[in-house]
């Protein structure tokens, strides 16, 4: 069988909401948007492009953690199955359609947010000792050289230190 997987990087721009289907298996639903950024060569700033805005409906697994991870206004990656909802509109005997997405997978986009995960396993600090999130990004910061060849010559990058 095969399907259209796709893998989209946006905002959540509605809040997430729980419905049931009709056979009782639970659901949530968000809507979120695309936007695409490009390079004015001319200008030499950065533009915005198209939008694309699609429907994202997940199950099973996902509804937990998306309900309690997922919000409006979030950066997420979401993987799953794209296809085009087609139906006729009552008021106007028109055709309407929106692009929807099965999702598989809902996470957050970590180039544009920090996120604690919570798997169930005690693996690290507990939550009182976990650092801040600051702290972390303060952790996670490298100096990189101005120049390509500086970056290929160093064996590896090194910590930035915070104080």
């Amino acid at each position: 069988m095969s399907k259209t997987q796709a893998t989209l990087v946006g905002t959540v721009v509605t809040d997430p909401y729980r419905r049931h289907s009709a056979e009782g298996a639970p659901f949530i639903k968000f809507r979120m948007v695309c936007n695409e950024r490009r390079f004015d060569r001319a200008t030499q700033e950065w533009v915005a492009g198209d939008s694309l805005f699609v429907n994202v409906t997940c199950w099973r697994r996902l509804v937990k953690g998306v309900g309690a991870g997922i919000g409006k206004g979030d950066p997420v990656i979401v993987v799953g199955r794209l296809y085009t909802h087609e139906w006729m509109d009552k008021d106007t005997d028109n055709r309407r359609s929106s692009l929807e997405l099965d999702a598989d997978a809902v996470g957050p986009d970590l180039a544009r947010c920090v996120a604690m995960i919570d798997n169930g396993r005690q693996s690290g600090p507990t939550a009182d000792e976990a650092p801040a999130p600051e702290e972390l990004i303060e952790r996670l910061t490298v100096q990189v050289p101005d120049d390509a060849e500086s970056l290929n010559e160093a064996d590896e990058l090194s910590p930035v230190s915070a104080g």
